[in-house]
C-alpha cells in the first residue's frame, strides 16, 4: 500500500482520443503499460508531457503542470520516444554533460560524443537518448519501448540503469513495452490500454 502522496497523478487528462484518465505514480514505482498498436500508450505519454493538445491536470509531486514553463516540465518529466530525434551533426551538441560512467556503462567508448548523429544505428540512439534524458536529472521517465531495437545484452543494461537511477532518485517511470516479459521484470505495477482508455490491472491478474 502507498501512504505517501504520488510523484505524478493525472486528473481527467484527455486528449481527442485519450478518454480521460487519472492514474497515479509513486516515487522509486515503475508502472509498466501495454495495449495493441494503435491503443493510445504513446499517446498517452506525449500527453503526459505536454507535448499534444490535452485537458485536465497533471501533478508533479502535487504541483500543477501550468506552474512549469513547456522546457521545466520536459527536464522534469523526460519522454524517451521510440524514436529519439537529433538535431546537431554530432552527438556532443546535445546535451551539456554527458557522464563517462553511464556512456561506458551503455557500451560506448570515450571518443563516442565526436561521434556524428547520421551514422548512429537505431540502437545506439537509443541508448544515447537514454543519457541525454538522465542528465536531467528527471523525476518520472516515460518511456516507450526504450529497448524495441536493442539485443539482449543492451536491454538487460538498459533496464537496470532505469532500475538503478529510479531507486537512487526515488523517481518514478511509466514503461511502454509489448513484451511481458519486460514488463514482469521492470514494472511493479501493471496497467493496460485498450482504444484510448487506461485502466489499471489487479496483480492477481498477471500472467
Amino acid at each position: 500500500m502507498h501512504h505517501k502522496p504520488p510523484i505524478l497523478e493525472t486528473l481527467a487528462l484527455a486528449t481527442d482520443f485519450i478518454r480521460p484518465t487519472n492514474l497515479r505514480l509513486f516515487s522509486g514505482n515503475c508502472l509498466g503499460l501495454y495495449g495493441q498498436s494503435g491503443s493510445g500508450k504513446t499517446l498517452l505519454l506525449r500527453a503526459i508531457a505536454d507535448l499534444d493538445v490535452n485537458t485536465g491536470e497533471v501533478l508533479l509531486e502535487n504541483i500543477p503542470r501550468s506552474r512549469f514553463t513547456g522546457s521545466q516540465w520536459r527536464r522534469k518529466v523526460g519522454l524517451l520516444p521510440a524514436e529519439s530525434q537529433w538535431w546537431g551533426d554530432s552527438v556532443g551538441e546535445h546535451a551539456r554533460h554527458w557522464p563517462a560512467e553511464l556512456l561506458s556503462a551503455l557500451g560506448f567508448p570515450g571518443d563516442a560524443l565526436s561521434w556524428q548523429t547520421g551514422r548512429l544505428s537505431s540502437g545506439e540512439k537509443q541508448r544515447l537518448a537514454l543519457v541525454r534524458m538522465l542528465v536531467n536529472q528527471p523525476r518520472v521517465l516515460l518511456l516507450d519501448e526504450p529497448t524495441a531495437n536493442l539485443d539482449n545484452a543492451s536491454t538487460k543494461v538498459m533496464e537496470k540503469i532505469i532500475h538503478d537511477y529510479l531507486q537512487q532518485n526515488q523517481a518514478g517511470a511509466i514503461w511502454v513495452s509489448h513484451d511481458p516479459a519486460q514488463l514482469a521484470r521492470v514494472a511493479a505495477d501493471r496497467a493496460v490500454m485498450v482504444q484510448g482508455r487506461f485502466a489499471m490491472e489487479d496483480r492477481e491478474t498477471w500472467s
